[in-house]
């Protein structure tokens, strides 16, 4: 998840940094420093734990008590019921690799 990705994903949600903190359980100057993609001039990586953290409360997840084992499966849910990811935080498309293409 970029820099970019991520404060696409606070908008989307339609947080304010000190709420996206307060449900992530991190400082607001943590977002700051996720969505600007560096610290002090180092650069910054938002880590994995953070990047579930965010899908989770996309698809309605604010807590996890422990007590659930089944893996999430899409196709248990209906349609309508199913999250819109933004534009912004769907993977990008690989293009073809050209020596790929060029021994077809």
């Amino acid at each position: 998840m970029s820099a970019d990705q991520f404060r696409a994903w606070r908008r989307s949600m339609g947080l304010k940094q000190k709420d996206a903190a307060d449900l992530l359980g991190l400082k607001k100057r943590m977002i700051q420093y996720y969505e600007k993609g560096n610290r002090d001039g180092k650069a910054v990586s938002i880590p994995k734990s953070v990047r579930l953290a965010c899908y989770a409360l996309t698809i309605g997840i604010s807590d996890f008590d422990g007590k659930v084992f089944s893996k999430y499966d899409p196709s248990k849910y209906k349609e309508e019921e199913k999250p819109e990811l933004p534009e912004e935080l769907l993977p990008e498309a690989e293009e073809p690799n050209s020596a790929e293409e060029e021994s077809v």
